[in-house]
């Protein structure tokens, strides 16, 4: 069984007309995953607590999206830019947090 897949820049249609959907995608599926973390940060900045963070977690995911930021950039695409450049200043929100509050 061959499956065929035609390959062709994003948001560009067989027509060759510029559409925009699936950078749409790209940015509610990034807005999605970057807003997930503000709810812990506003958590942790009313409770004063931190126990529950591991700053292992916040190392990782923090090396993890600012190396997706430069991915990003690297391929031009800008819902990847703005959704992990946001996640990365959650992250380094939150590892201030830990450090403040140990």
């Amino acid at each position: 069984m061959r499956l065929l897949v035609q390959i062709r820049p994003a948001g560009v249609t067989n027509n060759g007309e510029m559409i925009d959907y699936i950078d749409i995608l790209g940015f509610v599926a990034g807005a999605l995953t970057t807003l997930a973390l503000v709810p812990e940060i506003i958590k942790t900045a009313k409770m004063k607590e931190t126990h529950d963070l591991s700053l292992l977690w916040l190392g990782m995911l923090g090396s993890g999206t600012f190396l997706w930021t430069g991915y990003g950039i690297a391929i031009g695409s800008y819902p990847i830019i703005i959704a992990n450049a946001f996640s990365f200043v959650t992250v380094v929100i939150l590892f201030l947090l830990k450090l403040k509050y140990r």
